[in-house]
């Protein structure tokens, strides 16, 4: 058999978040709006032939695993998804990011989604998308038991820049956003993407958030209004520097949901972005730290950069194709 390499999107959450809790939108129903971006997951897929080694499975990421038994692995969404695979020897995997993980731009997701992609094709077999994110969505959940929503799932596998409405989880549905080709490059253009220096695991902020659902549900409706304000912004003719105070107004309610969403080293980055020029941002996944995202028009921007030097820029672009077999 031959390697495998597939490639998984990492993702930008503009609005809803937390909508696509299903302990959310079961009741009220959710929705996101978002787009994958063109950093990438890597997974490499290939034969291991463990007859002339003293292990079966070799495993390489940030660490280097070499067991006998897929009970030995120490990594947690590798060893669940081999045992939900049945694959218990002769297979090597090597991950590669183009981004640290911790750093809300939905990379555990990507991880999950790009693995059963990856592992799929070195069986032989196919998987429709639509698949592809429920089974993804149901390992973390169910599985792994991460207080995780549904929306980074969704972008991993479909890619592009999506409105996603979720009524349950039997039905998802994502919605293409089409927009001029002038329009949907300003978009792109206009968005800059720093590193707070700050890495922390969702699931600490997340868990925070669902045991305090009853009390910040109003903040979510409130938020999933957002969602349809933005569509209608990007679809319509509308200056898009609206889309800014929309990120802003989200940032806003977002803070709001948790205490450990912000704190003052984050405030004070998103204050000095603002009176740089930037029109409105937000901090990316469920806070705490990772990436911030701003809206600055690009004659703003330089004075932006000016204001946050010290952070790390990542240059990106919006609209990314999902999780896909690159080698076979």
């Amino acid at each position: 058999m031959d390697v495998i390499i597939c490639k998984t999107p990492l993702r930008v959450s503009f609005f809803g978040g937390g909508t696509d809790w299903p302990e959310f939108f079961e009741e009220h129903g959710g929705a996101v709006l978002g787009t994958a971006i063109d950093k990438h997951i890597y997974h490499l897929v290939s034969p291991f032939p463990s007859a002339l080694f003293d292990y079966a499975i070799r495993l390489a990421y940030s660490k280097l695993e070499c067991v006998r038994t897929v009970d030995e692995i120490q990594h947690g969404p590798f060893r669940e998804i081999l045992r939900y695979f049945e694959i218990q020897r002769d297979i090597e995997i090597d991950l590669t990011a183009d981004l640290p993980s911790f750093s809300g731009l939905g990379s555990s997701s990507s991880f999950t989604v790009g693995l059963i992609n990856a592992l799929m094709a070195f069986q032989g077999r196919f998987i429709a998308r639509q698949e592809l994110a429920r089974l993804a969505i149901h390992i973390e959940r169910d599985v792994l038991k991460e207080p995780v929503g549904c929306q980074d799932q969704v972008f991993a596998t479909y890619g592009g820049l999506n409105l996603v409405e979720f009524a349950s989880l039997d039905h998802i549905v994502v919605n293409r956003i089409s927009l001029p080709k002038a329009r949907l490059s300003e978009l792109d253009n206009s968005l800059l993407l720093f590193f707070t220096g700050i890495k922390r695991r969702s699931a600490d902020v997340e868990s925070s958030k669902l045991k305090n659902l009853a009390r910040i549900k109003p903040t979510l409706k409130r938020m999933r209004d957002l969602v349809d304000q933005a569509h209608g912004l990007l679809t319509g003719n509308a200056p898009l520097s609206e889309f800014g105070t929309l990120l802003k107004a989200t940032w806003q309610e977002k803070r709001t949901l948790d205490p450990g969403v912000s704190d003052t080293r984050i405030d004070q980055m998103y204050e000095a972005a603002m009176a740089a020029g930037a029109l409105g941002g937000k901090l990316l996944g469920a806070g705490g730290g990772g990436f911030m995202l701003f809206f600055v028009p690009e004659e703003r921007q330089a004075a932006v950069r000016q204001a946050l030097t010290g952070y790390y820029e990542v240059l990106f672009s919006i609209n990314a194709a999902g999780s896909s077999i690159v080698h076979s």
